[in-house]
């Protein structure tokens, strides 16, 4: 039986995972999603690790996953990714040298602090890339409540680096796209050409997704939307659901609470990207995430821009002998697969 990888994320509401196969094309075989209670975690933090640690033997139980070795997808605001440029030296040299360079642009103490650098063009002795950087401490609690449930994390990447690596394929390689997967709290925006991302924005809006609805009635029910497939023949290549520039105004839904602030700040990301020096034109963009599934939103967002949107699912960027999950699950497991076929991909 061919290996398998989990990709993982923890949110505020709940905790997900995405198991594939390891090899030239990668099959989702089985995933998972459990709810978490009130103040268990929020994006890409735990807050109790007791409750979150429940919550992971249900999810692995439930869904049977066969590997407990996993990618930890994360996407908390407290992340700051933006552009750097720096000497280019020898990979080893520059970790080294990363922490005394960048001390000044973080939050906390480079010695309190994750770095990672993703190289994307040279000129000369000058490397300009994306600098990530996320507070050791965050990152360090969530490895150590996986530890509790014995479940290994094999590494750790940036979930907007996962969307921007599903949504390849789906384009020819030249092009440049947006993927935006709306969360409950958070907003991920990357822009990428060839699955290689140029640009990553997080964006704290709220909104009403079935999940947000759930905590704020204090509704938590120990229910597991969950599903294990095999192998199989794929189901659902290519667009999804496209809906065309402005034209799509004939749609009628009423505006859901967050809907205008998160197409407005989508659009503004937008424009900023595309008044950059040199900046690709930017030629279609990709919707997911449990926002995709609420009423109202991605009309809303389409009537902001003037770029071609496509809203898809699981079911478009993965193969699965089984009809994908329904409801906000489908859209939320885009960007889990995603962080699990970066190590599917080595």
């Amino acid at each position: 039986m061919a290996k398998t990888i989990v990709g993982l994320e923890v949110t505020e509401e709940s905790v997900r995972a995405a198991e594939i196969s390891l090899g030239r094309r990668p099959q989702l075989i089985a995933y998972g999603e459990v709810p978490l209670p009130p103040e268990a975690a929020r994006d890409s933090e735990v807050l109790d690790s007791g409750a979150v640690a429940v919550a992971l033997r249900q999810l692995w139980t439930g869904a049977r996953f066969k590997s407990r070795d996993a990618v930890l997808g994360v996407a908390s605001r407290r992340i700051l990714v933006r552009e750097y440029t720096t000497q280019a030296m020898r990979p080893d040299l520059l970790r080294e040298a990363l922490p005394y360079q960048v001390q000044d642009l973080l939050p906390v103490p480079a010695s309190q602090a994750v770095l990672d650098f993703f190289p994307l063009t040279q000129e000369g002795d000058q490397v300009s890339g994306l600098l990530v950087a996320a507070v050791s401490e965050n990152i360090e609690q969530i490895i150590s409540t996986l530890g509790k449930v014995k479940v290994r994390a094999q590494a750790v990447d940036l979930a907007a680096f996962g969307l921007a690596r599903v949504t390849a394929p789906l384009v020819s390689p030249d092009e440049a796209v947006a993927t935006v997967s709306i969360g409950d709290h958070t907003t991920q925006v990357v822009i990428a050409r060839g699955g290689v991302p140029l640009f990553v924005r997080l964006l704290p809006i709220d909104v009403a997704t079935a999940a947000s609805r759930r905590h704020s009635a204090e509704l938590v029910e120990p229910e597991l939307a969950l599903a294990a497939v095999g192998a199989g023949n794929g189901n659902g290549n290519g667009a999804g659901l496209a809906v065309a520039g402005r034209t799509r105004g004939a749609i009628r839904a009423a505006t859901p609470p967050g809907a205008s602030d998160l197409a407005a700040r989508l659009r503004s990301t937008l424009a900023f990207f595309g008044s950059r020096a040199n900046a690709l034109p930017i030629t279609r963009v990709f919707i997911t995430g449990a926002g995709a599934a609420v009423e109202g939103v991605v009309p809303t967002i389409g009537t902001a821009i003037d770029i071609p949107v496509t809203v898809i699912t699981v079911g478009d960027i993965v193969s699965m002998s089984a009809p994908p999950p329904a409801g906000e699950v489908a859209f939320n497991l885009v960007g889990t697969v995603g962080v699990a076929l970066g190590e599917a991909g080595k």
